[in-house]
């Protein structure tokens, strides 16, 4: 019986450690709703409709070197060019979910 208790506890600590997601990590499930209500009016699909060569797909996003996660967090908090800064209307954490979702969409080929 205490053999089984402890396979039982160990079973269920193992499974606990292999689910649950650092509590910092970035969310694309939230990134991409962020996304849709402040980004995607002007890129639609990963597009850009203000500069269209200067789209978030990643043949772009590398020849432009913003193909990391800091680079990303950085044009979204402080803007650029025709881009606004976002500072201010979205927190830390919801700039880098936005990060890691445009991070996941360009990989995927949006």
């Amino acid at each position: 019986m205490r053999k089984l208790l402890s396979v039982l506890l160990l079973t269920i600590a193992v499974l606990t450690v292999a689910l649950t997601r650092p509590a910092n990590a970035a969310d694309t499930v939230s990134g991409a709703k962020i996304f849709s209500a402040n980004c995607a009016a002007c890129h639609v699909g990963g597009g850009n409709v203000i500069m269209a060569n200067k789209t978030l797909k990643k043949d772009a996003l590398d020849k432009y070197g913003m193909y990391s996660m800091d680079a990303i967090v950085n044009q979204v908090t402080n803007g650029k060019n025709a881009m606004p800064a976002f500072k201010g209307r979205l927190n830390k954490k919801q700039i880098e979910d936005v990060a890691s979702y445009v991070m996941e969409k360009a990989v995927q080929g949006w």
